[in-house]
């Protein structure tokens, strides 16, 4: 398999009037072309901000976006134009962000008019209606506007206009957290469909790490600003590494009241610590129940205990 997009010691802080926000602070990783990488963990651990910097939607402080061997953070925005084609996003809220004054058909139009990939009005129009039934819409839905519809139908709409540009990688950007459990599932099924028919490489972002196992080939876990343990999907949920995400896993429920109950919970202590002022050494050590006195002054690095499985903790090699 080739990296379609490699991410490089990304760094992005936020200058506000109190000081410096560490959003994200040194993100490294790839993704596969075909392949799907989950990125997951809490509310303002810098998730969305590491997606909104691989679209160069928000500018790197430093770092790089590689993205079919092409620095994305050197391109100006005239030469960003002809990539953006090629890497595409699902924003979290499929309300907000499809236009209200426009109709279903003229928001899935849009892209192929400004690019320049369907010429002619019938053309278009045939392309809409095709776009809209591989995503599971009928074609009746093109004359409706985005409050006439359900979140879930909102959020296909949303995904046919990703689809509209033909891209290699799309960005999801916690793409079921606004929906309904039972809406949820077939949102990631459709997903998973489509990237097997267009041979799709994802990005999802999410913070419940039962969604992101059933759609993602690795996982990578976030925390203030770092990545905490990467692996592929079945050794993060069967031998997590890190203290963090044994946490995160061991609060999703299980379907089996028996094991359950039976089960160990860990509970963190505390709030994650504000971004303005991250702890010293590890950042999760004022909430980590094994915490040593190295992890107040060292920063631990990602590194590979295993083949494809790496976490950034002292303890984690123990």
């Amino acid at each position: 398999m080739t990296a379609l997009l490699e991410v490089r010691d990304l760094v992005k802080h936020f200058e506000v009037s109190r000081g410096l926000v560490r959003a994200v602070d040194g993100v490294s990783f790839t993704i596969e072309k075909g392949e799907t990488l989950g990125l997951v963990g809490e509310s303002g651990c810098g998730k969305t901000t590491t997606g909104r910097c691989i679209l160069q939607l928000e500018r790197p402080t430093s770092g790089q976006v590689l993205f079919e061997g092409q620095d994305l953070t050197a391109l100006n925005e005239r030469e960003l134009r002809a990539v953006r084609r090629k890497v595409q996003v699902i924003f979290q809220d499929p309300y907000s962000s499809l236009n209200p004054r426009m109709t279903v058909g003229q928001i899935v139009a849009e892209p192929l008019s400004v690019h320049g990939i369907v010429s002619g009005g019938a053309a278009r129009a045939a392309r809409v209606k095709d776009l809209l039934s591989r995503v599971g819409l009928l074609p009746r839905h093109a004359q409706r506007y985005p409050h006439e519809m359900s979140g879930g139908q909102r959020q296909r709409v949303g995904i046919a206009r990703a689809l509209a540009m033909e891209p290699s990688l799309i960005v999801c950007d916690e793409p079921v957290s606004a929906l309904d459990v039972s809406i949820q599932a077939q949102i990631i099924n459709l997903l998973e469909d489509l990237q097997a028919e267009f041979g799709l490489t994802y990005l999802f972002i999410a913070h419940d790490l039962a969604v992101v196992r059933h759609i993602s080939d690795r996982v990578a876990v976030m925390y203030l600003g770092k990545i905490a343990e990467m692996a592929d999907r079945k050794s993060i949920y069967d031998a997590p590494r890190h203290p963090y995400t044994k946490a995160l896993l061991s609060a999703v429920p299980i379907p089996d009241p028996e094991l359950e109950m039976k089960r160990e919970r860990i509970v963190l202590g505390g709030e994650v610590p504000s971004p303005l002022n991250p702890p010293g050494g590890c950042v999760f050590h004022p909430r980590c129940p094994i915490a040593i006195d190295r992890c107040r002054s060292d920063v631990p690095q990602l590194l590979d205990l295993t083949p494809g499985h790496s976490a950034a903790c002292h303890l984690a090699t123990v």
